[in-house]
């Protein structure tokens, strides 16, 4: 853990000092007129495309240009940023977190193109909902195009016939759901007469604190704050509350018990559905998306029994107050580098393919397919056709997987065209998403501080960041107790995040209001 960590943290360094040498030595190439092709960097979560595939080409002839993908396992993305950073080969557009304290820094030291008053004027790139946008921006300012995601996404999916078997309702509280995992533990739910199964399926997670994974949502349910929260009149990162340390005490007992799968802290995300499908495990928490995905994979194999998937929305706490897990309107934005895009010629070339790749067709390509091929319009919605030849089945693995990552105004959980499905299962799980969500903003748990990031974090964020996650996993795997759990928030304020803090309520009191 310690050599991995210390190649994180110098990998980060490195990235910063690449920058900074990019950023000043931009103009001693000569200048490339125009692009053939654009390079890409962006998330994966399956099985990379071939770009001479069906999908790809018929993208890159929409756009008029080759496309040159990096495809990034999702578990992967943090340490392949930091170390693409560093390489020198950075791609021209790639998806980041721009909040990231490397690329922080090498947005600031001038490796990316602000894009602060460059998007207006682009239909389809300038941003469509400006509290987003700003949430976006580094302390005001736009270095990427925001994806955009449904506001609320965050759900459970449970088992549903491990439900039937247990006699057990859809759950309500945190106490209601503990019940039911520990009943798929204990109860023989698969009915194969072994204890062999767990509750919660958890994935090692590649985010920092508060980026939406299955802990933060719990910690939420708590009520502690969504990455930064109001306490005594100030902000405090959500980690500093006693809701915290109750929200993970909890987990910790699911643990122990054996209500979780062991290989939690290193599960990799790309088999998150697995353990559901194989019918090891019987709940996930992550995005109301993964419910269809599960009933797609169980159609694969159990054709004739799929109705094995049931979806709720956050859980009320014990004693009935409801805290749900919001999301910030988008994920991650797509940054454009100074590498070889180096004079706003070239930046408006590039800045018209995206807005190509994100017009109407554009985005029906990225986020539903190929029309006639695997889907077909039955008035405003795509039917998905063809669904039994291997062929179209790679074209919806590759939107689903791969080339969704790349829309920006349609995007996961929000395709260009909503889909009609074939079977009364999978469109009854994505019809019930939108009620649920707009139920569920009701209760939402906003995080006031999205806009900003502080110098200090910038500066020492590849140390700060990593402090809480692992302790909180070494606490939930019984490495450190509760008390040395709260000693790593103290040292985290020690080695800098008291100056984060004070900058943090600094630069939100200046926010529009």
């Amino acid at each position: 853990m310690k050599i991995r960590k210390g190649r994180r943290l110098a990998a980060a360094a490195l990235a910063v000092s690449t920058a900074l040498t990019v950023a000043a030595c931009g103009d001693d190439e000569p200048e490339q007129a125009s692009f053939d092709k654009i390079t890409v960097m962006t998330r994966l979560f399956g099985t990379a495309p071939d770009p001479a595939g069906e999908l790809q080409q018929a993208i890159e002839k929409h756009i008029g240009k080759k496309l040159d993908i990096t495809w990034v396992p999702n578990a992967d993305y943090g340490d392949k940023l930091n170390v693409t950073l560093a390489s020198n080969n950075i791609p021209d557009v790639m998806a980041v977190d721009e909040k990231a304290p490397a690329f922080v820094q090498a947005a600031q030291a001038g490796a990316f193109w602000d894009l602060t008053d460059k998007l207006d004027k682009y239909e389809n790139l300038k941003p469509a909902d400006e509290r987003t946008a700003l949430n976006s921006s580094i302390n005001g300012k736009i270095y990427g195009i925001y994806r955009i995601r449904p506001l609320l996404r965050s759900a459970i999916v449970i088992r549903k016939d491990w439900l039937a078997k247990v006699g057990l309702q859809q759950p309500e509280t945190v106490d209601d759901l503990y019940n039911v995992a520990k009943a798929f533990t204990e109860q023989d739910p698969d009915g194969n007469g072994k204890k062999d199964t767990y509750g919660l399926i958890i994935p090692k997670w590649p985010g920092p604190y508060a980026s939406a994974s299955p802990y933060d949502v719990i910690e939420t349910w708590f009520g502690a704050p969504n990455g930064w929260g109001e306490r005594n009149g100030k902000l405090v990162p959500g980690f500093d509350t006693e809701e915290f340390i109750q929200a993970n005490r909890y987990l910790k007992k699911w643990i122990d018990e054996g209500l979780v799968n062991k290989d939690f802290a290193t599960l990799d995300s790309a088999n998150w559905n697995d353990p559901f499908v194989q019918g090891k495990g019987g709940i996930i928490i992550d995005v109301d998306v993964r419910a269809n995905q599960l009933v797609d994979l169980f159609k694969q194999k159990t054709p004739n029994d799929t109705d094995k998937v049931v979806m709720v929305g956050n859980m009320k706490r014990s004693d009935g107050q409801k805290f749900s897990y919001p999301f910030t309107g988008y994920n991650n934005v797509l940054a454009i580098s100074k590498q070889r895009i180096r004079t706003e010629k070239q930046l408006e070339e590039v800045l018209e393919t995206l807005n190509k790749l994100q017009d109407k067709t554009g985005s029906a390509l990225l986020t539903n397919g190929i029309e006639g091929r695997n889907y077909k319009l039955e008035g405003d919605k795509a039917a998905l056709i063809n669904q039994e030849d291997p062929a179209v089945k790679q074209i919806q693995n590759d939107v689903d997987k791969a080339f969704v990552q790349l829309g920006t105004r349609a995007s996961v959980g929000l395709g260009q065209y909503a889909i009609k499905y074939p079977d009364e299962v999978s469109q009854k799980l994505y019809d019930q998403r939108k009620p649920q969500m707009e139920e569920e903003l009701k209760t939402a748990v906003h995080n006031p501080a999205l806009p900003v990031i502080s110098p200090t974090l910038v500066q020492k964020g590849a140390t700060l960041n990593l402090i809480i996650p692992d302790a909180r996993i070494k606490y939930l795997s019984g490495t450190i107790t509760e008390e040395q759990l709260r000693a790593e928030v103290k040292r985290w304020y020690a080695s800098g995040g008291t100056q984060v803090a004070q900058e943090t309520n600094d630069l939100v009191s200046k926010l529009p209001k």
